[in-house]
């Protein structure tokens, strides 16, 4: 499971001091089900998760994933964790099959065992008719079922995606979501960061609705739809914006958007 309690992380600008990416933001995620982490560009979504994924360390407040601290035993974390970063690249000059192995080594898995969980993934992901494409010639589909892969190799119990369906047309995207819902039903604590309210609707369990670093609410879908008396969650989502910027004085909420989105 992942227990965030009260957690907080300041970077220091030298021209306006110290800024709050993350303000005493608490949550929990249990095995089997999938938080969606949701809010605008610059929120402290991303933030949060390379917190949880140990890639920055908070400024304060605790943060426990799978049973370790993220703080006190990061490496205990990583092995127990898969990070699908938004911002990861694939290697150009290793092909899929080459890329998921080397993942696959670098958490110390035994080369029959990987061989055959690598067979698996793959049949499960559809990736065989790709196995031995170079990085530099996949498509965005494919570079992305890749990095599904490398993040699940070793099987571990928590996962976290960082809009995982950025860039994908409508099929990839729907075949990327049916896996992570997949995942769940296996028992998987899963976070998902994401701008699309639809993948929200769809998929979740549960929503953390953050913006400028602090969580606005949290809950099922349908429990904070009647808590706050909106009629869908892009309504709740500028509800709460709208809401934060009257109680904290702060300038210009985002413009809603045409579709059913939230920023990045």
């Amino acid at each position: 499971m992942i227990h965030v309690e009260h957690l907080s992380k300041r970077f220091l600008d030298y021209e306006r001091g110290w800024k709050s990416a993350v303000d005493d933001v608490s949550f929990t995620c249990q095995p089997g089900e999938i938080l969606g982490l949701l809010g605008p560009n610059g929120a402290g979504k991303t933030t949060t998760l390379r917190i949880l994924s140990t890639v920055l360390r908070p400024t304060s407040g605790r943060a426990i994933v799978a049973g370790r601290d993220v703080a006190l035993d990061p490496s205990g974390v990583r092995a127990r964790i898969g990070f699908m970063s938004a911002s990861t690249g694939i290697y150009d000059r290793m092909t899929a099959w080459e890329l998921v192995e080397y993942f696959g080594r670098l958490y110390g898995m035994q080369p029959e065992p990987l061989r055959e969980r690598m067979e698996t993934i793959f049949e499960w992901l559809r990736m065989n008719d790709f196995r031995d494409v170079l990085g530099s010639k996949m498509s965005t589909g494919m570079k992305q079922k890749a990095s599904i892969a490398r993040t699940i190799i070793h099987d571990p119990p928590v996962l976290i995606f960082d809009e995982p369906t950025s860039g994908l047309d409508i099929l990839v995207a729907r075949t990327v979501l049916q896996k992570i819902g997949e995942l769940r039903e296996l028992g998987k604590t899963i976070i998902f960061s994401t701008h699309s309210m639809h993948e929200v609707e769809k998929l979740c369990t549960n929503v953390a609705i953050i913006y400028r670093g602090r969580l606005q609410a949290k809950g099922t879908p349908r429990s904070l739809l009647e808590e706050f008396d909106q009629p869908d969650l892009e309504e709740l989502f500028f509800h709460l914006i709208d809401r934060a910027d009257s109680d904290g004085g702060l300038a210009e909420a985002p413009t809603r958007p045409v579709s059913s989105t939230a920023g990045g």
